[in-house]
Parts: C-alpha cells; sequence; structure tokens
C-alpha cells in the first residue's frame, strides 16, 4: 500500500493511496532520518540570479501576486500569496549583459522551481493571467499533479501545480503516473471541482486532524 507523509509536521499524518487509512506518525523516528539524513521539513525559499531587478520584480508580483517584503540595492526579497516564510522568493540583479540561463542545455543546473496553488480554479485562473502575458509555456497531468510550466523574463522555469487530495487518489488515478498526458483544466475541473483544497493529505494535514 502506497503512503506519503504529509509534511511539514513533525508528527504528521500519513495517508494511504486510498485515503482511508490515516495514521499518525513522528517522522523524527522515521527510518529515513536516522544517521546523517537531514530532517527537511520544508523548502523555504529560492534565490534567483537576474538581469533587471525592476523588470523581474514586476513579473512576480503583477502575474504571480507575489508581495516584495524587503529590499537592498540589486536585490529584492517577495513573498507568495497565503505564505507564512519569511519570503520565497530571492532575487538578485547581476546586470543586462549576463547570458541566458545553459541549465539542461550545456551546463548542469536548476530545472525549475514548483509552487503548490489550493484550487484547480486558481491554477485556470493563472494559466489564463500566464498566457495573457506570454509566459505560460505548457501543462501536463502527472495523474497526481495538475501543472502549469512557465518562464519568467529571464527564461528561467518554474511550475505551478495543484496536487489531487488523498482521499480522490484512487488505484486508477495511481496507474496513470507512469505516463504524462497534456492537462485539461476543463475535464480536471469537472472531474475534481473548481474549489476543491488540493494536497490535502499529500502536502497537508487534513482540517482538524
Amino acid at each position: 500500500m502506497t503512503t506519503r507523509p504529509a509534511w511539514p509536521q513533525s508528527k504528521a499524518r500519513v495517508a494511504a493511496a486510498s485515503g482511508n487509512d490515516l495514521r499518525e506518525v513522528d517522522v523524527l523516528a522515521d527510518p529515513r532520518l536516522r544517521g546523517n539524513a537531514v530532517p527537511i521539513t520544508n523548502l523555504n525559499h529560492a534565490v534567483l540570479f537576474v538581469r533587471d531587478l525592476e523588470r523581474s520584480r514586476s513579473f512576480y508580483t503583477d502575474v504571480l501576486g507575489f508581495t516584495e517584503v524587503m529590499g537592498m540595492e540589486g536585490a529584492a526579497f517577495l513573498q507568495a500569496p497565503g505564505s507564512s516564510n519569511d519570503h520565497d522568493l530571492g532575487l538578485f540583479a547581476i546586470g543586462d549583459g549576463a547570458g541566458p540561463s545553459a541549465a539542461g542545455r550545456s551546463t548542469v543546473g536548476l530545472y525549475h522551481i514548483a509552487w503548490e496553488v489550493d484550487t484547480l480554479g486558481e491554477l485556470q485562473r493563472l494559466a489564463e493571467r500566464l498566457r495573457e502575458v506570454g509566459a505560460l509555456g505548457g501543462a501536463s497531468d502527472h495523474a497526481t499533479t495538475k501543472a502549469l510550466y512557465a518562464r519568467d523574463p529571464d527564461g528561467l522555469e518554474f511550475e505551478v501545480s495543484w496536487l489531487v487530495p488523498a482521499d480522490l487518489i484512487d488505484d486508477d488515478v495511481l496507474d496513470q503516473r507512469s505516463s504524462i498526458r497534456p492537462l485539461d483544466l476543463t475535464a480536471e475541473i469537472q472531474r475534481y471541482g473548481a474549489d476543491t483544497p488540493g494536497g490535502v493529505g499529500v502536502s497537508r494535514l487534513v482540517p482538524g486532524a
């Protein structure tokens, strides 16, 4: 039976694939976290080198709704809507002469960062906004994850996704994880609903549990 710990709690609910078997475990006592393993509980923030600070700041605030919480010469620190992190994204300007990232083509490097949204309705709204500004690159259905892929003004890729809640992950959904399909947001909204909270029992605890 497949189980997934609902991070980031040190004592977390583990949801079975069927959604019918929820039990509490102490993740700090998990054998995987013994020895030299570091019990990471959350991604706190990402930092990007960008050409033009104002251009990048405007993109992340105007398109994705981030808020600038701190700034200094040549740098800005942004917080995502609803986030409790000190900041979720740092931007450091290195000038217009900087070349494009070659990561994944001729150099190693970061492929993309990913953020999670609460509902498919929000994912659809964001898809429309990203398409409007020419930033949307694609949309994929990973069965348990419905994902948008986009690029910022410097061509740096990011993902925004909605996670199917644990109690809706059945054997059919699990069987589909071996392939990636184009995302049909309209069909997924008809299936799961526009306002169904995502990630419940997967990336976060069941409310009231």
